[in-house]
């Protein structure tokens, strides 16, 4: 926790008494996941006790705007350790410096990651919002995992400046709400172009000047609009009772007058990668993915002072030195079942980009965005809105990442055996925040709060680890 948090927010009531108000955030407290900067007494870590100790430059861009809008940063949230980059089968939500994080609804099961604290914060009302990272669905899954909203912005539309990275080419700050208003506040002090991300500026032009708040809207935004299900590409996937809740969902929205078309299928949907094995190299999203992630951590942790931890070597070795805490090697630490192995993989590529890194770069892309969601968008000559998806379908969310495309996540239900809650989803091409945004406060509204009930707190006397990575609701 933030030791200066009760200064500051007298500082900033005192402000407000005398009539200086920043805005809507000022005063309101909320929380950031361990992989952003903050340049205070938090420590930013990944959750790995590599990085204890280690100075950061500066606050990370999105952290700046928080502070100058007056919200009050409570401290840091915990996550899957490294942004679950670090191994390929381990417990979700656990990291070394932080523990286990868990689900109030289910203590015993995969509360969805890899910003889990911060999900977790907002759903338990510790905090009005909070901030995550995704490179592949770590805002939007364990958003509709613990029933709030997500919103996973297009890539580039706020600065990864200041955040330990997986992937420039997929990463992104998402915002956490227990509403979409208080997620689309967050999102619109953090948002904007930033000299030290030099691929913001690729939203010039195509953002509103006066922020995304502007395009909250009721139920009755819904008549006249036109949503897509593809139903293949995804709802066939889904496990039968939330199938049966969602369309529940998607029958409300039809009776408030929007017209929805199913069968709006991603023309590559059976081709495109998920994962770290399945395809080729020269298709995957992992070939890309490991090489990103060893040049771009080495330009990170070559700013930070106070560390000899610099490179990914380093971090293999930190891990193989410390066994019993950050599991280097399998079956050592159990919520590492498969020790380190994300980062070796990694560390094999050496951060070549070669031709096989290009040709998998350039097929992830094409198959998510003109051969995929924007295909969708365009289903039979029409315009369609947005897409509507269950984000508890990893494919949803990983097609999304690829394409670097925007989702916002609302809850929609809670599953009756597991007692964890899933969500509707809303999908839309690069920088379609204004529609998404329009069209999932109009859901919202039109559920009344339905979809978001109290926690059973089911399993809270067991700390299992693993969580179990499969139930009902996975």
């Amino acid at each position: 926790m933030n030791p200066d948090a009760l200064s500051i927010a007298k500082t900033l009531d005192d402000e407000r008494t005398i009539g200086h108000l920043r805005g809507p955030l000022h005063g309101i407290p909320f929380l950031v996941k361990d992989n952003i900067a903050t340049k205070d007494k938090l420590q930013t870590t990944a959750g790995s006790w590599a990085l204890y100790g280690s100075i950061v430059p500066r606050d990370a861009f999105v952290v700046s705007g928080l502070r100058q809008a007056g919200a009050v940063l409570m401290g840091k949230a915990t996550l899957s350790e490294w942004a679950d980059m670090r191994s390929n089968d381990y417990s979700q939500g656990y990291s070394a410096r932080g523990g286990q994080s868990r689900s109030s609804y289910n203590l015993t099961v995969n509360p969805g990651g890899s910003s889990s604290g911060s999900a977790i914060a907002v759903a338990n009302n510790v905090v009005s919002f909070a901030l995550g990272t995704e490179t592949d669905g770590s805002v939007i899954n364990p958003a509709e995992r613990n029933a709030v909203v997500g919103i996973k912005p297009t890539v580039a539309l706020t600065s990864r400046a200041g955040v330990v990275p997986e992937s420039l080419h997929q990463d992104t700050v998402g915002t956490f709400g227990r509403t979409v208003r208080d997620a689309v506040y967050a999102l619109d002090a953090i948002h904007g172009v930033d000299p030290r991300d030099n691929a913001t500026s690729s939203q010039t032009a195509k953002t509103p000047a006066k922020g995304y708040i502007q395009y909250m809207a009721t139920k009755s935004a819904l008549k006249g609009a036109t949503f897509g299900l593809p139903w293949k590409s995804f709802w066939a996937l889904a496990d039968p009772e939330q199938q049966s809740i969602l369309l529940q969902v998607v029958d409300s929205i039809k009776a408030a007058g929007a017209t929805i078309i199913n069968g709006t299928e991603l023309p590559n949907y059976e081709k495109i990668d998920y994962g770290t094995t399945r395809g080729f190299p020269n298709e995957s999203e992992y070939t890309v993915v490991k090489v990103d992630f060893y040049n771009n951590i080495r330009s990170y942790l070559a700013e930070l002072e106070g560390t000899d931890i610099r490179t990914l070597e380093d971090i293999v070795r930190y891990n193989n030195e410390n066994d019993g805490s950050e599991g280097g090697h399998p079956g050592v630490n159990p919520a590492f079942a498969s020790g380190q192995d994300g980062l070796p993989a990694s560390l094999a590529t050496g951060g070549v980009m070669d031709a096989t890194y290009y040709q998998a770069l350039q097929f992830c892309q094409s198959s998510t965005r003109e051969g995929g969601i924007d295909a969708a968008l365009h289903h039979g000559n029409r315009s369609i809105d947005a897409l509507l998806v269950p984000p508890d379908m990893g494919q949803t969310y990983q097609i999304a990442a690829q394409a670097g495309y925007p989702m916002i996540t609302l809850p929609a239900g809670v599953h009756s055996q597991s007692g964890m809650p899933f969500g509707l989803a809303l999908m839309g091409t690069a920088f379609s925040e204004a529609v998404l945004i329009r069209y999932a406060s109009a859901v919202e509204d039109l559920q009344q709060g339905s979809g978001r009930t109290a926690p059973l707190w089911l399993g809270l006397k067991e700390r299992n680890i693993l969580v179990v990575a499969q139930c009902f609701a996975c």
